[in-house]
């Protein structure tokens, strides 16, 4: 794979804008674990390593270490072996809290506009996918031990990085971590198995092999307006209780 394809991960470690500080590299890196593009107990890259590639200090990095470690989301092992590796936090579903905190059409706006950004990356990643793309967007789809949440935030991160729109992936990432455990949570309503999320992938997955992006596009916010309903219903419930 050449090493100027965007991937989830490059967009993750790509170097920060320059009035960022230790608290973006926080939140870039408690992104991609909460995603799931950093697995439990991997050994992250090293001080020197994470300071190139966001483009910072390695004071700055040292930083927002301090406080991944706070947050339990990182621990630093000292001696031959050491580093820093990832804590992957378990999975949490505090859907009736979190949809307590939002009004319907706060919801529905903001689905909405998640849904034209997803769509919008769906749409440039059937332009711009090459045969490396869509095999590294199926593999995140085949994690079938991956929780639900995580795995569709992977999902839609690959295809936003696919799409080569740094613009794109910097909302994929900030609509995930907004609304992606809520929208996508498991204990939502399963519409009696209409709600079929890998199907769902593979013929989003499909449009964007076959170069169809107005397809993959309509399909990616069939596929979000799906989940926005299985959430509206929850709520209407949670309102009527």
């Amino acid at each position: 794979m050449g090493t100027d394809r965007a991937s989830a991960r490059s967009v993750v470690f790509a170097p920060l804008e320059p009035h960022s500080r230790a608290e973006t590299v926080v939140r870039r890196l408690t992104d991609a674990i909460t995603f799931g593009l950093l697995t439990d107990a991997e050994q992250l890259p090293s001080e020197a390593d994470l300071a190139a590639q966001f483009g910072v200090s390695r004071v700055t990095v040292r930083e927002a270490l301090v406080a991944l470690r706070q947050q339990n989301l990182v621990e630093t092992r000292r001696g031959r072996g050491g580093g820093s590796f990832v804590r992957a936090p378990a999975a949490r579903h505090d859907v009736h809290s979190r949809l307590a905190e939002l009004s319907l059409p706060t919801l529905r706006d903001t689905a909405d506009h998640y849904a034209a950004v997803a769509g919008a990356a769906a749409r440039l990643a059937a332009q711009r996918a090459d045969a490396d793309d869509i095999l590294r967007i199926e593999e995140v789809d085949a994690d079938v031990g991956r929780p639900l949440h995580r795995m569709e935030r992977a999902y839609h991160l690959e295809v936003a990085a696919v799409a080569q729109s740094a613009r794109l992936a910097r909302e994929e990432v900030r609509f995930a971590t907004e609304l992606g455990t809520v929208l996508w949570s498991p204990v939502l309503p399963s519409d009696d198995g209409a709600y079929d999320p890998h199907a769902d992938h593979r013929a989003i997955t499909a449009a964007i092999a076959a170069g169809d992006g107005d397809l993959a596009r309509r399909l990616t916010e069939d596929h979000i307006e799906k989940a926005v309903e299985r959430l509206v219903t929850l709520h209407l419930t949670l309102i009527e209780q």
